[in-house]
């Protein structure tokens, strides 16, 4: 019995042994060092000049350390030391990294390339020094590269030789963009990036066959000290397969052939490849050859094609009409290439064949998710329904259909019940690829393929307190003016919220004004604008920066109308202030009326291919006036929650230091004023597991005087000494489709708390209020 007792002793422990000598093992960093060879402990580089870049300067280095997550642990070298000696093949060697040796032949190279990236940004005298130090002991080495960059070269003078005179006349008609200036850098990066302009300038006058072949640079140094002679030759025919007379001809546009595909049309299919079409329609200059699939009608490519019948080609009219026909979301992939009408003759034009092939018309999907709001644990669903071309001219219809069941717990004399909360909802959009209404008007918005979109929505809540309604519609525009940047604008969105069946007890409990606000019947007669700048692709994992800008407006056009029409007005006393309120009603509602504004920033930092940092910054303001002293609960701030200050619950935290007198009273903090920082370190671990490790900073405040809160009110000597400061860690699970997130919150400040007990450590110990842990879909920001 007594040895049975301890072999189950032994066993349960095992697992424990097994991981600790894992651990062990994989302390030592050259387990898998051979004999006479050395692990590359650490590369550095120095660089005298602050005007070359040392990230960039680094990335030619051939010899590279292992990667480090959290600037210091060299994580997937240590999963690769936990490997087995024995098997060549083990799961950890696949997923880890194998240690990154010292070759001396390969940091020789390294210090060539080096000097060869100093020289091609003109520092040609540059000095490349090496430290190598040598710990035989550990088998370890660090290798040092300080650079002495020395003088730049510079352009001292231009000369220009064009081909042709007409390529002499396009160059300097647009000679400011293009012309090279005496006393600028000769950085050979810059020049590369000024041929690709120069390129892309005449295949924007006509020039189809013009390429990189046809823009050289000879350079001469040897006339004065550190000072070049640049020869730019324009039009050569160079290693080109199409002979002068084509190269150097502006091409004109002739016909355009539109072909709809087979949906199921793979990517590779070639343009010889022949198709069933059903049918033929011709307009103008152009054909479009359809199926019996899907049809679209000629207006709609008329509208998306950026080329004309007897223009010049144009790249950049053709990068417009790709972008155009990709925003349609109607395309699983589209091809555009031209062909010489004529080619046997001596003809300058060109035709243009579009082939698309189509995504399917219609889709439905579902999805079930778990909620967790304040402990409150609940169930969700939706239902999708997608057509994307319900009126045969790409217009995208969605449905969903939304319901929720939630846990509910509540403070009652005596102890707590239970309520079973529910919801229920329905959202539709159509998007229309073309301009409606009163932007119909405005000639800029067709040239970059608008969309009127039409949203309507209902939305049903049932809660022990309270019963609400919101129905919802929206009529606006959506267009681009670039790559980068979008535009929404939203003509008229309306809200009318209506509460019933609730608890008069409850509402006259309340003793927050700016909360008893939201449990008022209410319309939203609003304007809003919003401005986008996204330079982040899918396809890179570059720095990016997002930034976004809203103006909304309020209730204006309503109050002017009534006090035109001197339509009566309605008075209401306040139950807690005894206050009379007056203001005007439409369909029996009370109308919101406020200007609101709020900015955010976003931007990121790719440290390698395993490191992000991504940070945040949020400011915005609304101010009620007129017809409603509040801001209506929708369009209030709130601060807290997984996509927040992560160490709060949503709508936890603030206004200023307020603190609700009933502390498990359900969260529902919102004001007019929100600053908010966020910064994420985001590094890789395993696989599709991403770790992280954050900072959230901010707060919301009450923009008027008349907010019962105490605290809630933003003071300019005050506001500053009043955030609210959290941090944590948490994980990401990459699952292709959509990521996963968990995060766990850490309060570090509480502005609510007593003076002097507001930064926690060093004050007081931490209580599981201290932390929230939150489970959310998507990246915060």
């Amino acid at each position: 019995m007594v040895e049975k007792y301890y072999r189950q002793k032994i066993g349960s422990y095992k697992w424990i042994f097994v991981l600790s000598a894992m651990l062990l093992a994989s302390c030592s960093q050259t387990r898998f060092v051979p004999e006479q060879e050395y692990l590359l402990q650490k590369v550095e580089l120095e660089i005298d000049n602050p005007d070359v870049s040392r990230e960039e300067a680094k990335s030619v280095l051939r010899q590279k350390e292992n990667y480090k997550i959290l600037g210091f642990i060299k994580f997937y070298l240590l999963l690769y030391n936990m490997s087995s000696k024995k098997k060549t093949d083990d799961w950890l060697k696949r997923i880890g990294e194998p240690p990154q040796l010292y070759d001396q032949v390969m940091a020789e190279r390294s210090a060539e390339q080096l000097e060869r990236y100093m020289g091609q940004r003109g520092y040609y005298q540059a000095k490349i020094n090496q430290d190598v130090k040598l710990n035989e002991k550990k088998q370890k080495v660090k290798l040092k590269f300080s650079v002495e960059s020395g003088d730049q070269y510079k352009i001292r003078k231009v000369n220009y030789h064009f081909e042709t005179p007409e390529l002499q006349t396009i160059f300097f008609n647009d000679s400011a963009k293009y012309q090279l200036r005496a006393g600028s850098p000769f950085d050979i990066y810059e020049l590369e990036k000024q041929q690709k302009r120069i390129v892309k300038l005449y295949q924007n006058n006509g020039y189809y066959y013009f390429s990189n072949n046809q823009v050289r640079y000879l350079a001469d140094s040897t006339l004065y000290d550190k000072q070049v002679i640049l020869d730019l030759f324009i039009g050569e025919n160079r290693a080109s397969q199409v002979d002068s007379l084509r190269l150097l001809k502006p091409y004109y546009l002739n016909n355009f052939y539109y072909s709809v595909m087979p949906g199921n049309t793979p990517v590779t299919a070639g343009r010889e490849q022949a198709f069933n079409f059903s049918d033929t329609l011709f307009w103008d200059n152009s054909i479009l050859y359809a199926n019996d699939q899907i049809s679209y009608p000629p207006g709609l490519f008329i509208r998306t094609n950026q080329m004309q019948s007897g223009d010049l080609y144009n790249i950049t009219e053709v990068e417009n009409t790709f972008n155009a026909l990709n925003r349609l979301r109607q395309f699983r992939f589209v091809d555009i290439q031209f062909e010489e009408a004529y080619p046997e003759q001596d003809s300058n034009l060109l035709n243009c064949n579009i082939r698309l092939a189509p995504l399917n018309k219609q889709s439905t999907s579902f999805d079930i998710e778990g909620t967790n709001t304040s402990g409150n644990l609940g169930v969700a669903g939706n239902i999708y329904y997608q057509h994307r071309n319900l009126f045969k001219g790409a217009e995208v219809f969605q449905l969903r259909l939304k319901g929720a069941t939630e846990r509910l717990h509540r403070k009652v004399p005596g102890g707590s019940e239970a309520f079973n909360t529910r919801e229920f909802g329905i959202e539709s959009s159509l998007m229309v690829p073309k301009l409606l209404g009163p932007a119909k008007y405005i000639r800029s918005f067709g040239r970059y393929l608008p969309k009127t979109v039409f949203t309507a929505g209902y939305n049903y809540q049932r809660r022990p307190e309270y019963t609400r309604t919101i129905t919802n519609f929206k009529f606006g525009y959506d267009w681009k003016t670039s790559q980068n940047y979008q535009h929404l604008w939203n003509f008229l969105d309306v809200n009318v919220v209506r509460l019933y069946e609730f608890d008069p007890e409850f509402i006259n409990s309340i003793q927050d004004l700016y909360i008893k606000s939201s449990f008022t019947d209410h319309l939203i007669f609003a304007m809003n604008y919003s401005l986008i700048f996204n330079n982040q692709r899918l396809t890179s994992n570059r720095n990016y920066t997002y930034a976004r800008l809203n103006v909304e407006s309020s209730g204006n056009l309503l109050w002017a109308l009534s006090e035109l029409a001197g339509r009566d007005l309605t008075y209401r006393q306040d139950s807690v202030t005894q206050e009379t309120s007056e203001y005007y009603k439409v369909f029996d509602v009370r109308f919101a009326q406020y200007v609101k504004a709020d900015v955010e920033l976003r931007k990121a930092f790719q440290i390698d291919r395993y490191n992000y940092v991504v940070g945040r910054l949020f400011a915005g303001v609304g101010f009620p006036y007129g017809n409603s002293p509040f801001l209506p609960f929708e369009k209030q701030y709130f601060a807290g929650g997984a996509n927040g200050i992560r160490a709060w619950q949503v709508r936890s935290l603030g206004p200023g230091t307020y603190q609700p007198e009933n502390e498990n009273a359900y969260p529902n903090q919102s004001s007019d004023i929100k600053l908010e920082a966020n910064l994420e370190y985001r590094f890789r671990l395993l696989g599709s597991l991403e770790g992280a490790l954050f900072v959230d900073a901010g707060n919301i405040w009450a923009i008027n005087s008349s907010d019962n809160r105490e605290g809630a009110v933003f003071k300019v000597n005050k506001f500053y000494r009043q955030f609210a400061v959290g941090t944590g860690t948490g994980f990401r699970f990459d699952l292709s489709y959509f990521i996963l997130r968990t995060d766990i919150g850490m309060k570090l400040r509480d502005p609510a708390a007593n003076k002097g007990e507001r930064w926690i450590i060093g004050n007081r110990g931490y209580k599981g209020d201290d932390f929230t842990f939150s489970f959310a879909i998507g990246y915060p920001f």
